[in-house]
């Protein structure tokens, strides 16, 4: 029997698995794919190694609070690679040019530069910014921002709709929506304003790294282990039970797939009602992403060092419906330690109504139909990067495309959704999610709780951890 078992190897359950072997605690890992990661996996095609959801970070300078939290974890030491201060993302809109500078006074200077009628709003916007990078995991500052409109906060402050849309123009990395809670869009924005990050080569690395580092403090990591069970007493969890019947015995049980899996795990549950099941079950996703991982010929493209956020023709930005009609794209490079770059990822919006007639396909037999599509949607997202890069398509040596449901089938994420539940800041008891459930000694991690993204998810596995120290079930 293990002190811990978690379910499913995403950033949060692995990092939580690191922090509780350091802790003395033994602990098993338990993915259903033959690698882990979850979105932080890479998958090889040819000599490629392309990644599925990570592509940069933020909050990793020294001082900051990423960097804290994956120093103890010992993913400092990966080949992390600052990005272009001067301009580590660049916004595009409708051919306009505005770029992010790194740093809270140089990112005020910038915004004062291109809207100097807005100073007042700008500064009242990056104070907010320096308040919640200062207060990070103080919930008593943070909670009341849960409650409160991202957009109704930055309309009541900023007159300009174009300045509004430079703002929210690198918020490709969250779902825009009028409920969006006003605490996911400032700590997403200030963490990547206070310093961002790429990795030399593909996001498994951090995957693999966390790997290696349960196994030398003494834990297992399974891989082709499918959980299809829970078992329980009148008490508490006793097992998880794989896909070939074997039982996985624990004291406690950490689940970071999607909550709504996680309670598909517990049917006919005497300790966690059906209503709180199905609850969890009928939340919201935010929108999934296709991606167009491109190979360039040898000749490449200067790497750049930032990120470009392209939007075309959008009236509303607050609208994601909006934006996955083919009219927002971000394209990042992949740094190899060369002046030039050899892969680039385009990521656009795609509802899941686009895709829901074909999710009961499988990888690689989803039809000629769905193949056409993705096709239609990749030269889509194609021709809006040329817009900034007008030589692309006679730069491109191979493409590989993947849709929500690609995300939904490797990674086990909910109808493929880019990051996770969506959070509603009027209804914040029911869309911000506790670690813990009614089986005390079932816990919950992962970007669906609070916050996604690298930061998010990895305050979340501190909070999930903690809740360890706590629980009966471990003393």
């Amino acid at each position: 029997m293990y002190d811990v078992v978690i379910i499913g190897s995403g950033l949060g359950g692995l990092e939580c698995g690191v922090i509780l072997s350091l802790r003395g605690l033994s602990v098993c890992v338990l993915e259903k794919e033959r690698v882990v990661g979850g979105c932080l996996q890479s998958y090889r095609r040819g000599s490629w190694d392309l990644d599925t959801g990570f592509h940069y970070v933020g909050g990793l300078g020294k001082g900051q609070k990423l960097h804290e939290i994956f120093d103890g974890l010992g993913l400092m030491e990966l080949p992390w690679h600052k990005m272009d201060v001067n301009a580590f993302d660049r916004v595009v809109i409708d051919g306009q040019v505005y770029d992010y500078a790194m740093g809270f006074d140089e990112f005020e200077n910038r915004m004062s530069g291109y809207f100097p009628h807005q100073a007042h709003g700008i500064r009242e916007y990056v104070d907010l910014l320096r308040s919640v990078a200062a207060n990070i995991g103080d919930s008593e500052k943070s909670l009341p921002l849960f409650g409160v409109s991202a957009k109704q906060w930055l309309e009541e402050r900023i007159s300009d709709p174009t300045l509004i849309k430079v703002l929210c123009g690198t918020s490709l990395k969250l779902e825009l929506t009028p409920q969006l809670p006003l605490y996911t869009f400032a700590q997403i924005n200030s963490s990547f304003i206070q310093s961002s990050w790429r990795l030399k080569g593909s996001g498994q690395q951090v995957a693999d790294l966390l790997k290696m580092r349960i196994e030398s403090l003494g834990g297992v990591v399974k891989t082709n282990a499918d959980v299809v069970r829970l078992e329980e007493d009148s008490v508490q969890v006793t097992a998880a039970v794989l896909s070939d019947g074997t039982r996985v015995e624990g004291k406690v049980f950490i689940s970071d797939i999607h909550p709504a899996a996680t309670m598909a795990l517990l049917d006919d549950s005497k300790l966690v009602k059906r209503i709180q099941r199905g609850r969890l079950s009928r939340l919201d996703n935010t929108y999934g992403m296709l991606t167009v991982s491109i190979v360039l010929k040898d000749s490449g493209l200067p790497y750049t060092n930032r990120n470009t956020y392209i939007y075309k023709d959008v009236s509303d930005i607050w609208n994601p419906a909006e934006l996955a009609q083919g009219r927002a794209l971000l394209i990042s490079e992949r740094y190899d330690g060369t002046d030039h770059c050899r892969q680039i990822d385009l990521l656009t919006p795609v509802m899941w109504g686009e895709v829901e007639q074909w999710q009961d396909s499988k990888v690689m037999r989803r039809g000629a139909e769905y193949d056409d599509w993705k096709q239609r949607r990749a030269q889509q997202a194609i021709s809006l990067a040329q817009s900034v890069i007008p030589a692309l398509g006679d730069m491109v040596e191979k493409t590989y495309v993947s849709s929500p449901l690609t995300y939904r089938d490797y990674t086990g994420t909910a109808q493929g959704s880019a990051y996770g539940i969506r959070k509603d800041c009027n209804n914040v008891m029911l869309t911000l999610l506790s670690p813990r459930t009614s089986a005390p000694n079932l816990l919950l991690t992962g970007q669906n709780l609070n916050l996604h993204g690298i930061l998010g998810t990895s305050m979340t596995a501190l909070m999930t951890a903690a809740a360890v120290e706590v629980t009966d079930a471990i003393k």
